[in-house]
């Protein structure tokens, strides 16, 4: 059902590059890129989801898996670039990397390349797209690329044991396991929380909302101080919630200030891997719920802590309708100025960001910029 979704949204805006998924590691050190070209083949040879296709079939995309499974992994050597060059060079390859857009039907889903700055100085660009990706599969990835750089580059043969299952197996299983009363039962609890959903947020931006969405954006970065941090958790222990509760509650705070508006839809991600078999899969699992709050001045941020908690427990209690359903089951209208149900998203992610570890090796992550 994901998958759908992000085809529908391909189709709506082809060539838009906003769901490829852009990895970038700095390897400092002596690099075995034979090795590391065979490990990024053997990880597309074991996930099946990222050797698949989308093409159509009597007007219906399908997954196409294919049985070819070879990465190829070009170098682009800038290592006699002078110095400044060298790293505008470097820059602009990144983001053309990163941008470059996936064409669904016939693509692989998976491009690596090779940047090479000096001896033992090199950039790793791998790119997929969220079709066949989310945020649990990074860490996946960068774990068995670990694991096969290693044993490949010892002469060994890969240590990883087959996978039970593949993306297609949950696939298969999503379609129809929900089906009749499991159906309903999410359904009524969702048409109970979210008929009659508020109006378009009014965010008072610097400019009018453009007739379709650009996409275009940036980001900031800031940091909480340790004290702030640890009453945030001392809070969230009193009243029994969880930080990510906490959070929530603040940040609707915060948009309630801004627009003035007393109901208020935020969307949240969840990993929505309902199975054991499928924490180890890479592929697009990720759902989105749709959290309502309703304020007034009268109250406490206790009050609104309470309501969020508990409007949150119980979506996560029901979050097994995929949102595209939903979206569908309340009957939104489209548009291409904004998003349906919420336009906002708050995301809570408590790991830091994983990289690969290989022998020898320093490797770092490096932001890739899509601007």
């Amino acid at each position: 059902s994901a998958q759908q979704r992000l085809w529908f949204l391909a189709q709506m805006t082809p060539d838009n590059p906003v769901y490829n998924v852009p990895m970038a590691f700095r390897l400092s050190g002596s690099l075995n890129p034979i090795a590391l070209e065979r490990s990024l083949t053997a990880i597309v040879c074991r996930h099946e989801i990222l050797r698949t296709t989308f093409p159509l079939r009597q007007m219906q995309p399908i997954q196409l898996i294919s049985q070819s499974a070879q990465v190829a992994l070009p170098v682009v050597d800038l290592s006699a670039l002078p110095e400044p060059r060298k790293g505008i060079t470097a820059e602009q390859l990144m983001s053309d990397e990163a941008t470059q857009p996936f064409k669904l039907a016939e693509d692989p889903l998976v491009r690596g390349k090779l940047v090479r700055l000096a001896e033992t100085e090199h950039i790793l660009l791998v790119t997929t797209h969220h079709i066949a990706f989310d945020g649990w599969s990074f860490e996946i990835f960068c774990r068995e690329l670990s694991e096969l750089y290693e044993a490949f580059d010892a002469g060994r043969p890969s240590s990883l044991s087959d996978l039970p299952v593949q993306y297609v197996d949950f696939a298969v299983w999503q379609q129809d396991w929900l089906q009749d009363e499991r159906l309903e039962a999410q359904l009524t609890y969702w048409r109970g929380q979210l008929s009659q959903p508020p109006s378009v947020l009014q965010l008072p931006g610097d400019r009018p909302r453009p007739a379709v969405e650009t996409l275009r954006g940036a980001c900031h970065h800031f940091a909480l101080s340790r004290e702030l941090t640890a009453s945030l958790k001392g809070l969230s222990a009193e009243a029994g919630s969880t930080l990510f509760m906490t959070l929530l509650a603040a940040f609707d705070v915060l948009l309630y200030r801004y627009t003035g508006q007393d109901d208020l839809i935020v969307g949240t991600p969840i990993a929505s891997r309902p199975q054991t078999q499928l924490e180890a899969l890479i592929g697009p699992f990720i759902n989105t719920l749709a959290l309502r709050a309703r304020l007034a001045p009268s109250m406490s941020f206790r009050d609104l802590l309470d309501q969020v908690k508990a409007v949150s427990l119980q979506a996560f209690a029901h979050q097994d309708l995929p949102f595209e359903r939903l979206v569908e089951e309340l009957k939104l209208g489209r548009s291409l100025s904004y998003s349906p149900l919420f336009q906002v998203m708050f995301s809570f992610q408590n790991t830091a960001l994983p990289s690969p570890e290989f022998a020898g090796l320093l490797v770092r992550n490096v932001e890739v910029n899509t601007k």
